[in-house]
């Protein structure tokens, strides 16, 4: 999880997919953190995104380095209304207390399949 965590640090941005319907809905984002040993990710409540990962879990993650690296992240995103989760993604992402007035969710992702490629490697699988 931690080779994870920290590609995602260097890439910044990674990609959220999402389903609606029958049709996929894809946007960047850049909130992530890791506490109690589960990698999580944060939205803001009422957002179209935290209602179709409650409809449907199922997301994918997609980030790259721009130096021909990139990872692929398939999950089950999970909701976790305590505060203390919360609280570990304000002390890493202070700016969205500001921007979200406490109204956002939490979901840590369990069975997680991380892909690694790169145009020069072999690609390598991740699982937790």
């Amino acid at each position: 999880m931690q080779e994870i965590y920290d590609f995602l640090k260097k890439c910044g941005v990674f990609y959220l997919a999402t389903v609606d319907g029958d049709h996929p809905r894809v946007r960047p984002m850049g909130a992530f953190n890791v506490f109690e040993e589960k990698l999580y990710i944060e939205t803001g409540k009422g957002k179209n995104v935290a209602t179709q990962m409650v409809i449907n879990p199922k997301i994918e993650i997609c980030a790259y380095d721009g130096k021909g690296e990139w990872i692929r992240i398939q999950a089950v995103a999970v909701q976790d209304e305590r505060a203390e989760p919360k609280q570990s993604m304000l002390d890493a992402f202070p700016m969205l207390e500001d921007m979200y007035k406490g109204n956002f969710d939490v979901l840590y992702l369990k069975d997680v399949l991380a892909t690694f490629f790169s145009f020069t490697d072999e690609p390598k699988t991740v699982k937790f």
